[in-house]
């Protein structure tokens, strides 16, 4: 079964289209990264997901339900992190916990929401209005757990955590991954994406435009190429895979996409000192994506 699926999903505001006809799946157990930067429309396309919103056109399911006429069934299944966490400020911690674990049919294990509490080093005696930033998204993140959902939506999850704090709290998906839990979250924050997740998304101004695996993504497609030349040496390489390429002194950097050995073979018909030829990143595909875009790209540019 499909956790996730959507059919030409639109928003608009008003005259503003935040996202058009989203067309993507995430399967069942899987991590789904959804990335782009500030402004892409990642939040919008979540709130809809979890009917905050109603979308102006298409539509989506999760795990096969409607997600406008079956939304209270899927909101048992569902557990949703905001980017910002608002609560009842003058409620304490545990109390805001043991409400929300009042809206799930299955009884939730007060065993559980304290285990998780110590794993995130947060104070359920405390007042919500006298916590910090990081301190509120834990709450979030216990809120959305501790009812061991099937899905977990997550939006800019580790925002006001520290790095220490982010840790766990990937280890905390982890082990959500290892009991079969899907997992979809947005994020700008790239290695986030490139460590947990099996697929990513790439959205820009509310379109789609990449949805592949990451390997394919970081591995089978691109290398980073840097070349040590000879003396005062340039070279001329004629391959159509040669997205970017700049020097500098007597260092040659390449973006190439396309068969390594195609490239081997052409580069050991001239003269050089050494070749280095590596896995770009993320956070480097993602740019030239969007620099692609920018300039006139094609939009299926993967």
């Amino acid at each position: 079964m499909k956790a996730i699926e959507m059919h030409n999903l639109t928003k608009y505001y008003g005259k503003h289209r935040a996202v058009s006809n989203l067309n993507f799946t995430v399967n069942e157990g899987e991590v789904y990264g959804f990335i782009g930067p500030n402004g892409a429309g990642k939040s919008t396309t979540i709130r809809t997901l979890v009917n905050f919103i109603f979308p102006t056109d298409g539509s989506a399911k999760i795990f096969g339900k409607d997600i406008i006429s079956e939304s209270t069934a899927i909101k048992q299944e569902v557990g949703y992190l905001p980017s910002e966490v608002h609560y009842y400020e003058n409620m304490k911690v545990k109390e805001l916990l043991n409400y929300s674990s009042g809206f799930y049919k299955n009884k939730v294990n007060k065993k559980r929401i304290k285990e998780l509490s110590d794993r995130l080093e947060l104070d359920l005696n405390k007042k919500f209005e006298d916590l910090s930033f990081g301190n509120r998204k834990k709450v979030g993140i216990v809120q959305a757990l501790l009812h061991e959902p099937r899905l977990l939506i997550m939006d800019e999850p580790t925002g006001g955590l520290d790095p220490l704090m982010q840790h766990t709290f990937f280890d905390l998906l982890l082990e959500e991954k290892k009991k079969g839990v899907t997992i979809f979250f947005s994020s700008h924050i790239l290695s986030e994406v490139q460590k947990m997740c099996d697929r990513v998304a790439i959205i820009k101004e509310g379109q789609l435009i990449a949805n592949d695996t990451m390997e394919n993504l970081t591995k089978n497609q691109f290398k980073n190429v840097t070349v040590l030349l000879q003396d005062q040496q340039t070279l001329n390489l004629s391959l159509d895979g040669i997205i970017r390429q700049e020097q500098l002194g007597q260092t040659l950097k390449l973006l190439y996409r396309g068969d390594v050995h195609t490239f081997v073979d052409e580069i050991n018909r001239q003269t050089y000192r050494d070749l280095l030829i590596e896995e770009p990143s993320l956070d480097e595909i993602f740019m030239h994506f969007y620099e692609n875009r920018e300039n006139g790209g094609e939009k299926n540019d993967f």
